[in-house]
């Protein structure tokens, strides 16, 4: 069941749901948006990447006012807040409407697992033929949170837990892969 605007505030008021910095006008009827926070990463260009190695090829920026991303450009960004979901709340990030009509596709690289906590790593990329400039502190996505039908066995406690800034991928970290 995804969480309407009451839930929402409900929950952030009880502490179960954190969200700092928090703002109740992000509070949308069925959904939370999430601000842009002030540091993106860039992969510099390489013959390839491996990935049962851990990232080198990135170089994270931090920037004051706002940045632009480039014609057909991906890159990371991180999210102004930081959240903690309790272990019955999950959480999916979408891109806002006014943004993707822009050429800008935002998506999470997934799920946000029960029991995350960080700020959320975002993937940029332009697709329009021109540069988009983003500012800091913008509405860039949207949290939608839905309820687990009964408590996980396990809640998340993964290698993102807890992270702030922008943070590439750690994928050579998966057991797979060692």
């Amino acid at each position: 069941m995804i969480l309407s605007d009451r839930t929402i505030k409900e929950l952030i008021e009880k502490g179960e749901l954190k969200v700092e910095p928090f703002e109740p006008s992000q509070v949308q009827c069925s959904s939370l948006d999430l601000r842009l926070g002030n540091q993106i990463a860039v992969y510099e260009k390489v013959n390839f990447i491996d990935p049962k190695k851990p990232v080198e090829n990135v170089k994270v920026i931090e920037f004051e006012e706002y940045f632009e991303i480039k014609p057909k450009e991906f890159l990371l960004a991180t999210t102004l807040e930081y959240i903690k979901l309790p272990p019955y709340i999950t959480a999916f990030v979408e891109g806002r409407s006014s943004l993707g009509r822009l050429g800008l596709f935002i998506e999470n690289a997934g799920w946000v697992d029960a029991g995350f906590e960080g700020q959320i790593t975002l993937e940029l990329f332009n697709a329009n033929n021109s540069p988009i400039r983003l500012y800091r502190g913008m509405r860039i996505c949207q949290l939608v949170f839905a309820r687990l039908d009964r408590a996980p066995e396990k809640v998340y406690s993964g290698k993102y837990k807890g992270q702030k800034g922008v943070v590439p991928s750690r994928i050579h970290m998966d057991q797979e892969l060692r």
